[in-house]
């Protein structure tokens, strides 16, 4: 696949099953994902992998930050909340691990690990796969850090949910680029 055919097919999968990436795919993926730019190479990219029985465990870890951050919530509620960690089958977290304080801005390391995201679905799908990037109220939320093995001075960026697409690009209409663009004379 030629880079610029990645680019213009791109889409988020509405349903993904097996197989997901193997290791040796994952392995290219993060390979993709580490030449995003990174000002002061400070490498802020953090990528941690939920497959097989962890999706129970982070479907649990999604299902608590609901019930700890809603007043009101029924077992529905949580119960679909849990089963988002099975979109999937196989699930990478996409972190900034941030450096404050210093000459690089905050925003531009998470930006950073924001391209090694885009990068990732990207080489997801030339590698004959396809990914939906997620997010919701878990991705900012300190326990949900803190079980990943972060700090709540860190971002998450994403959840990368990756697998075998089930049915295809959908019908949603493109947006027409040239009413995205201004020329500034």
């Amino acid at each position: 696949m030629q880079a610029i055919d990645a680019l213009l097919q791109r889409y988020s999968a509405r349903s993904l099953a097996e197989p997901a990436p193997d290791d040796g795919a994952l392995g290219l993926i993060f390979e993709s994902a580490t030449r995003a730019p990174d000002h002061g190479r400070l490498r802020p990219w953090r990528f941690i992998v939920i497959r097989s029985e962890a999706r129970q465990r982070f479907g649990d870890l999604l299902a608590d930050q609901l019930r700890r951050t809603r007043d009101s919530v029924t077992d529905e509620s949580l119960e679909r909340e849990r089963r988002k960690a099975f979109r999937a089958p196989l699930i990478i977290v996409v972190a900034a691990i941030i450096s404050p304080g210093g000459k690089i801005p905050e925003i531009e390391q998470v930006l950073s690990a924001g391209a090694a995201a885009q990068t990732m679905l990207l080489a997801t799908q030339a590698l004959g796969f396809n990914a939906v990037w997620k997010t919701g109220a878990s991705a900012y939320d300190d326990v949900v850090k803190g079980a990943l093995g972060l700090e709540s001075k860190d971002s998450i960026v994403g959840f990368l949910y990756m697998g075998s697409d089930v049915d295809g690009p959908g019908s949603l209409p493109r947006p027409d680029w040239k009413e995205f663009v201004r020329h500034w004379d």
